[in-house]
């Protein structure tokens, strides 16, 4: 089964709220996360170890599951700002 992808980042994020979006958006059923880690050679305390997260969902998730998803990324964007996101498949 084909699934949508998709490449979000958020430059000055932490990885600990990285991973805590991760363990959220995991407890939609069928949806999946894959951190990516930085490979920029620099280090730099005002950007984040991670370089972004890989959201992965079947394509037959329900509205509300969809609209869950919104919502998670939503709350954290208001606190964190704002979402640079890539459809990557």
């Amino acid at each position: 089964m084909q699934t949508h992808n998709y490449r979000l980042t958020c430059s000055q994020l932490p990885l600990a709220v990285y991973r805590e979006i991760a363990a959220h958006l995991q407890q939609v059923k069928g949806v999946s996360v894959r951190l990516i880690t930085q490979t920029s050679q620099e280090f730099s305390y005002y950007t984040s170890q991670i370089e972004a997260m890989s959201l992965n969902f079947v394509p037959d998730l329900s509205e509300g599951d969809r609209q869950r998803v919104a919502q998670i990324l939503d709350y954290y964007a208001q606190n964190h700002g704002n979402w640079e996101i890539a459809a990557t498949g």
